[in-house]
């Protein structure tokens, strides 16, 4: 009987130990382009795809450069690839170029990715995206995309906190204290959370990119909450 026990322990052990190697996920730089591509530049980190957690996620980043590199314009049928995307987006521009051949406008595509957070529980990783399709500036997007480490699944800002609103009303007092060295004037009365939020090491950090507070906020808005603030407030809070 004994030797029986001694035997599930062992098993059950090893069926941990099994489990906890699945989430942990390591990450490579990579340059995705294709043999045409003269004006776009994609450096993203993917995860080594040898599960399906880390397709998941690889799937997710690979969709945030597809959409990134949509031109409104085209009507070419759905991109599921970005190699595709980079293509299109080259075949676009060669377009333009034959239809005013003398514009002296230039198209460029920027997409960096770096994987900000990681542990066995939560992965954050940040895209920034510049793209500028001729007109008087380019587009900047910087994105937060944080992935359950054990299921691969993207997690939405409401799904990061146990209460989003006590975390809320800490996240306005820093906000408040972040604008007191701009000269930039808010009402902070109607504060709102960002679309991004993201773990780092210096602990959550919110960011509001350029026009998302208000049509004259033309700068981007970054500032970190320390871990020992927020913690009670995390459902992933362990570091």
């Amino acid at each position: 009987m004994l030797k029986n026990n001694y035997l599930l322990v062992v098993c059950a052990f090893f069926m941990l130990s099994s489990c906890k190697e699945k989430t942990q996920i390591t990450f490579y730089e990579t340059n995705l382009t294709s043999k045409n591509n003269h004006i776009i530049e994609v450096n993203i980190p993917l995860a080594i795809a040898n599960d399906k957690v880390a397709k998941a996620i690889n799937s997710t980043i690979k969709s945030y450069i597809i959409t990134a590199l949509q031109i409104e314009e085209s009507n070419d049928s759905v991109i599921k690839s970005v190699e595709e995307s980079i293509e299109n987006f080259n075949n676009e521009y060669n377009s333009f170029i034959s239809k005013f051949p003398e514009s002296t406008q230039e198209w460029e595509a920027q997409i960096d990715g770096e994987v900000i957070f990681k542990t066995p529980y939560i992965i954050s990783v940040s895209l920034t995206a510049y793209t500028n399709t001729g007109g008087a500036h380019g587009n900047l997007n910087i994105s937060f995309l944080n992935f359950n480490a054990s299921t691969g699944e993207t997690i939405e800002n409401n799904k990061l906190f146990k209460n989003i609103n006590a975390f809320k009303k800490i996240a306005k007092a820093y906000f408040k204290a972040n604008l007191e060295d701009k000269d930039l004037i808010f009402d902070t009365e109607n504060f709102q959370l960002p679309k991004n939020i993201g773990y780092s090491d210096d602990g959550i950090i919110l960011l509001y990119n350029t026009y998302e507070i208000a049509p004259y906020a033309s700068d981007i808005i970054e500032f970190s909450i320390p871990f020992e603030v927020v913690k009670p407030y995390l459902i992933f809070n362990r570091f």
